[in-house]
């Protein structure tokens, strides 16, 4: 972990993909734009969005179709007003927010967008889950405690590169609307009352609540992190010309990659009408009823499989994504570093216990309550996430030729104020529910407290920017200011240590520790004996390997001392990084000369990783040799 200055989002694969390239032919230049807008596009058919949409569809039939709609609708204006920040002022959200508010509502901002990506993997931790118990038969709770291994899985698409984890998502993506065209062409619906769907219409509280998760689950708060983002995988040329097609060919992914998740939320929707609603089952809000029936309701083997598998796939998809969205976040706001498998594994422990604790407590009943509950949690803090971003895109200063029309300021804003009416209905219902009983103060009280906190946030949101009149002028120092060069000389190190291993390495890194230093320098060799007698009687062992070892290193001090040098011999025992620290520690050393012999991962685990741990260990230059 280490604080950070990053100029760049995601830096580790930053203008990784070219689209500049004169080698390339117009389509393959065209065609390397297309895959952020598909990583964005898993966030709305993950987990979270199927128990909203089965319950939409079991209970009102086909009603809320037009609630898709227009939360598709939203989210390629939202989604493209995110990749025009990142592309035109190569910002992220978080930073761009960084820049503009003080440090306490930065902060109040942070802590409600990792609130929103807990709620994300939440709904993909319970999806993943259910999808193996459907798939498996093995308890619901060993499936939550599965889903940790994902964080290997994410480890290794990182690794493989940007348009290798794209071509995963993109397969997966196909998994799921391959798998739901096959099921609606089991389910036979009438398309004329499908259409009658997109006829705006809420029957009733039930409907505006699944409305609101809905809308929560489908315009996601952290993808709008995530999409500033992933546009900046892409180098672009920086001409107006090269920005305006940037923008243009990135509106097109984004279009097709939204359109296609709409299609599959809008297929879950259409499947539990078609099924459910028609056959009566108007309770069916559960994604494991949902699974046990179409057996029964289709009389298909294959869709309740089908059904499981898109379900598993949904929740692998949407897990990297999420993860993304974490380190964005948390560099652009913190300016903190961590590693991607830290990541990974922390924010999916967070999501982990709460699942796990309603299992223990309530079992594995109405556990789609909690998946419901996750959605509507994540459209609570869409204001805080679209608020910021329409100022950003609509100043002139800042975006130039780029900022976006007055109409589209109108129509951004709009949506902003229909969620936020929406948000504040839901709020004020839950809040007549609870105000209506006697007693409960402690629950009233965090409640008005928490809605003054959420409308006062909202209010600073809005009007801080207008206030701060020279906010477009202002940048985060991402770097510390550079400073005047005055004298530059070069260090001369009394004490050089050398950790020797033994092999046909010891010249290179023996000639590398002599070009650190003069004719004065004292050279100490240092190795370190691992035989099973070392580690119990360390320096009292008196095996043949201890012996050779002494001798070994002797015969290197003599050989130097020579030729002219000072060299002195220093034996460790045990453990090969703590001896090293100890020795160089002793002997009073200026530098540290060490060899690496490029092996991570697993050959880590086997071997041991020992120069990570003495570079944190020591306080003086280590000059790592690559072997």
């Amino acid at each position: 972990m280490s604080k950070q200055h990053p100029d760049v989002s995601l830096s580790d694969v930053h203008e990784s993909v070219d689209t500049t390239s004169a080698g390339r032919s117009k389509w393959r230049r065209i065609f390397a734009f297309f895959g952020p807008a598909y990583l964005v596009s898993v966030g709305y058919m993950d987990p979270g969005n199927w128990a909203t949409d089965l319950a939409g569809g079991s209970q009102f039939g086909y009603t809320l179709i037009w609630v898709l709609l227009m939360s598709n609708l939203m989210a390629l204006l939202l989604q493209s007003l995110s990749a025009r920040l990142g592309i035109v002022r190569r910002r992220d959200l978080a930073q761009a927010n960084r820049e503009v508010y003080p440090r306490s509502v930065n902060f109040a901002l942070y802590v409600l967008a990792e609130i929103a990506i807990a709620a994300t993997d939440l709904a993909e931790v319970l999806g993943m889950a259910i999808g193996l118990q459907l798939l498996t038969g093995i308890p619901l709770i060993w499936g939550v405690l599965i889903t940790v291994l994902d964080t290997f899985l994410l480890l290794l698409l990182q690794r493989l590169g940007m348009r290798k984890m794209e071509a995963f998502i993109v397969g997966l993506v196909f998994i799921i609307g391959g798998s739901f065209l096959i099921e609606i062409i089991l389910a036979k619906p009438d398309l004329r009352e499908v259409a009658s769907g997109f006829i705006p219409h809420i029957p009733n509280d039930t409907a505006l609540y699944i409305a609101i998760g809905i809308i929560g689950a489908t315009v996601m708060p952290h993808n709008l992190y995530l999409h500033s983002a992933l546009v900046q995988t892409r180098k672009i040329k920086r001409s107006p010309e090269g920005i305006k097609r940037a923008l243009k060919l990135n509106f097109i992914d984004s279009a097709v990659a939204l359109n296609l998740a709409f299609l599959v939320n809008a297929g879950i929707l259409v499947l539990a009408a078609a099924v459910f609603f028609k056959s009566g089952r108007t309770d069916v809000a559960e994604i494991k009823d949902a699974h046990l029936l179409l057996d029964q309701l289709l009389g298909s083997k294959l869709a309740p499989t089908l059904f499981a598998v898109a379900l598993i796939a949904a929740g692998q998809s949407s897990t990297v994504t999420g993860t993304l969205a974490g380190q964005i976040v948390m560099e652009g706001y913190l300016r903190l570093r961590i590693n991607p498998w830290m990541r990974r594994l922390l924010t999916r422990m967070i999501a982990i216990v709460p699942a796990v604790i309603v299992i223990l407590v309530n079992g594995e009943d109405n556990i789609d309550d909690l998946l419901i509950l996750s959605q509507v949690v994540l459209s609570l803090q869409l204001g805080f996430a679209i608020i910021p971003l329409i100022h950003f895109v609509s100043d002139k200063k800042t975006m130039g030729s780029f900022a976006i029309k007055p109409i589209v300021q109108f129509a951004a804003w709009l949506i902003t104020a229909i969620l936020v009416y929406l948000n504040l209905t839901m709020v004020m219902g839950e809040a007549n529910d609870l105000f209506s009983h006697p007693g409960n103060w402690v629950g009233k009280t965090a409640l008005i407290l928490g809605g003054v906190i959420f409308i006062a946030l909202l209010i600073i949101a809005i009007v801080y920017p207008l206030l701060k009149k020279k906010w477009s002028n202002v940048q985060v120092q991402l770097h510390p200011q550079a400073t005047v060069l005055h004298s530059l000389e070069a260090p001369s190190y009394a004490t050089v240590a050398v950790a020797l291993d033994f092999s046909e390495n010891d010249q290179r890194l023996l000639s590398h520790a002599l070009g650190q230093g003069n004719s004065q320098t004292k050279y100490v060799l240092v190795h370190v004996v691992e035989s099973v007698p070392a580690r119990i009687y360390e320096h009292e062992s008196d095996d043949l390997e201890t012996e050779k070892d002494k001798e070994h290193l002797e015969f290197y001090a003599k050989q130097l001392r020579d030729r002219g040098f000072v060299a002195e011999a220093k034996l460790g025992f045990g453990s090969r990084a703590k001896e090293i620290v100890r020795l160089v520690n002793e002997s009073t050393a200026e530098m540290l000369v060490i060899g690496a012999h490029g092996h991570s991962g697993i050959k880590d685990l086997l071997y041991g990783e020992t120069i990570n741990t003495v570079r944190h260990e020591l306080k003086i230059p280590v000059l790592v040799v690559n072997l």
